[in-house]
This record gives structure tokens, C-alpha cells and sequence, in this order.
């Protein structure tokens, strides 16, 4: 009797051995042992985890910053102010034996002024603003307020389209089709502008297409799905108690859009517009392909050829770096260190305008739903 197997009965009805039914048991808590030893791990590790994450891209702008002012630094001492203030751009003589300027030695005749560039890229980038922000808050408000769901989900999922698009599609189709489509169109109209300080910059020969015109049409167009994507969200979120209540004091269509809706959305809408700004500001292949990239002269009217320093940074690098002392290259980081400047301010802007816009919203909604 005591050879026979120690059988076990379980809730099926099934009998299975006591030895089998306890090394189940065994690892049935060994599991749960580990199961509740993981979640302490973890439980503890969460914050430590979640702090680096969120230092990740601190620590990485910083050290973006220091390595791009270090290897700058040269230049900065041999330009000067200068840099900011002249227009010529020359790498200088590659045969003649190098000089010393300030400690750093420097081909002969290379001077570097950076003043076209940062006009050109301000200038395109307002250009973009200007196509892109009233296109973007009309579609998104037509989107909402108009389209039915169905079209306005397809109107979305194209303007998600739009948004991954590589830049170079955008400049291979500004050069190619909008900029000789612009100059044959605009020709007779910029000869017949009159020649007066104000509309004085409207006026010239539209050359090929390239130019600040097509540049920032280009640019206008790549950051308008940013800038209505987010307006679409936005104006979807707004109280439909706020519109009905609307039409029912009498306003019309487009009193709600400008007394509702936009307080509500305003200080989003302004984000998304800085957002946009950003990606103008440092935008490089489309603006290579449409402005004509000339360098050492600024923009004389909205035809003419231009550049901008992201774009001159991708043009010049190969050649800068043919250069034996280095000067060239620190030169192109000393454009990115001023890069860097222009955006940092933006960024800074953008943060004080949200700032004001976004304690008034709620506020001048209310206000506007009472009128």
C-alpha cells in the first residue's frame, strides 16, 4: 500500500499526484515572488527613469551648444562684429601662404559678412508666414465648421501626407514647375509695378523663377499642414454650447469664428505658428533648389536670387573643407551658432506671446459667448 502513488483530486474531478500537485504550487509562488519583486524594481526605478528621459534633450542642446561655440570660437575672435554687419563671403587664396589674425591662422583674403544670409533667411521665412498662416486657419476653420466628417477626414489625412514629404520633393517641384510657372505669370505684373520706395521691392525681372518669391511659396506650403493640422484640433475642441448659444443671439458665421472660436484658440494657433517658423528658419535643400543660392548680396526684390544661412551651411561645407587651416569650417559653425541665436529668440517670442494670448483665451471666450 505505501509503494502505491499519493493521488490528489483537483476541482475537475481529474487526480494527479501530490508530488506534481506541490511542484506547481512551487512555482506558482516563485512567480509571484519575482512578479512582486519586479514591480519594487520598478516602482522605484519609474522616477529615476522618468528623470533622465526628461534630461535627455536639456543635456543635449547644451552640449550641442558648447561643441558648436567651441570649434566657432576662432572665427568669432577674427570676425568680429564685422560678421554680422559686411556682405562679402570668400574663402581667400588657397595658394598663397596662410596668415595669422588674432592668434588663428586664416588663408589670405578669406572674409566672411553674414549679413545677406540672415536677411534672406528672415525674409523667406516671413514670406512663409504670410502664405502659410491665413491658408491654414481658413482650411482648418472651412474643415470644422463646413465639410462633412467623412471629407474632412480624408482633407486630414492629406495634409498628414503633405507633412511627410521629403523637402527635396518640395524644392525639386519649386524649381521645376512653381518657379518658371511664377515668372511667366508675374513677369508683365513686376515690370508694370510703380517705381516707388514702398512698392519699389515688387518691381524687377523675374529671371528663371528662382528667388526669394519661389523660396518662400515653397516654404509657405511645407509648414501649412503644421500650422492647420493643429488649428483643426483646436477648433474641435471648442463648446459646441459656445456656437449654438451664438446663432441663437443672431451672430452670423463669421462673428462666431472671430468672437468663439478664435479666443479659444488663438494661443495654440500661435504655437503652431512658431512651430512652423522653426522648421522655416532652418529649412535647407528646398530653399537651396528654388532660391538660386548666390552669396555675398542681398535680396534687391522679391524676384531676385538670395540665400539663407541653413542653406548656406549644406552648400559651403564640402568646399570649406578643402581648406587647410580650418578657418572656412568654423566659419560655416559660426553661422550655426548664429542659427542657433535667431531661433533661440523666436522660441522666446513665441513663449511671451502664448503667455499673454493663453490667460485671455478662456476669458475672451466667455465674454464673446455673452455678447
Amino acid at each position: 500500500m505505501d509503494s502505491l502513488p499519493r493521488l490528489a483530486v483537483n476541482q475537475a474531478g481529474d487526480t494527479t499526484s501530490v508530488s506534481g500537485l506541490g511542484s506547481v504550487l512551487w512555482w506558482r509562488r516563485a512567480w509571484v515572488k519575482i512578479g512582486g519583486t519586479w514591480t519594487k524594481v520598478s516602482d522605484r526605478a519609474t522616477p529615476a527613469v522618468t528623470a533622465i528621459m526628461a534630461v535627455v534633450p536639456f543635456v543635449a542642446l547644451i552640449l550641442i551648444g558648447v561643441f558648436l561655440f567651441k570649434e566657432a570660437f576662432p572665427a568669432i575672435k577674427v570676425n568680429g562684429v564685422n560678421f554680422l554687419t559686411h556682405s562679402k563671403w570668400s574663402v581667400g587664396s588657397e595658394y598663397a601662404n596662410p596668415i595669422k589674425k588674432s592668434g588663428v591662422s586664416i588663408p589670405v583674403g578669406a572674409t566672411y559678412g553674414a549679413w545677406p544670409l540672415v536677411l534672406g533667411t528672415l525674409e523667406a521665412s516671413v514670406l512663409a508666414l504670410i502664405v502659410a498662416v491665413p491658408v491654414s486657419i481658413l482650411s482648418a476653420l472651412v474643415v470644422v465648421e463646413k465639410l462633412s466628417s467623412r471629407v474632412s477626414h480624408w482633407v486630414g489625412a492629406c495634409l498628414e501626407i503633405l507633412v511627410g514629404i521629403p523637402s527635396v520633393i518640395y524644392g525639386l517641384w519649386g524649381a521645376l514647375t512653381l518657379g518658371p510657372f511664377l515668372s511667366h505669370h508675374l513677369g508683365w505684373v513686376a515690370s508694370h509695378v510703380p517705381n516707388v520706395p514702398i512698392l519699389r521691392f515688387f518691381r524687377g525681372p523675374t529671371y528663371n523663377g528662382e528667388g526669394l518669391l519661389t523660396a518662400g511659396v515653397v516654404l509657405g506650403i511645407m509648414i501649412i499642414p503644421i500650422v492647420a493640422s493643429t488649428s483643426r484640433d483646436l477648433m474641435r475642441q471648442v463648446p459646441q454650447s459656445l456656437k449654438d448659444g451664438g446663432r441663437a443671439l443672431g451672430m452670423t458665421d463669421s462673428e462666431i469664428a472671430l468672437k468663439i472660436v478664435w479666443p479659444w484658440v488663438k494661443s495654440g494657433v500661435v504655437g503652431a505658428t512658431f512651430l512652423g517658423l522653426g522648421r522655416a528658419l532652418g529649412e535647407t535643400m528646398a530653399v537651396l533648389m528654388t532660391s538660386g543660392a548666390v552669396l555675398g548680396t542681398t535680396a534687391h526684390s522679391i524676384f531676385s536670387n538670395m540665400n539663407t544661412i541653413a542653406a548656406t551651411i549644406v552648400s559651403q561645407l564640402d568646399s570649406a573643407q578643402t581648406d587647410g587651416t580650418g578657418f572656412a569650417v568654423r566659419s560655416l559653425a559660426e553661422l550655426g551658432c548664429l542659427l542657433i541665436l535667431i531661433t533661440l529668440v523666436c522660441n522666446v517670442g513665441a513663449k511671451l506671446l502664448l503667455r499673454r494670448f493663453g490667460t485671455t483665451t478662456v476669458a475672451g471666450a466667455t465674454i464673446a459667448a455673452n455678447e
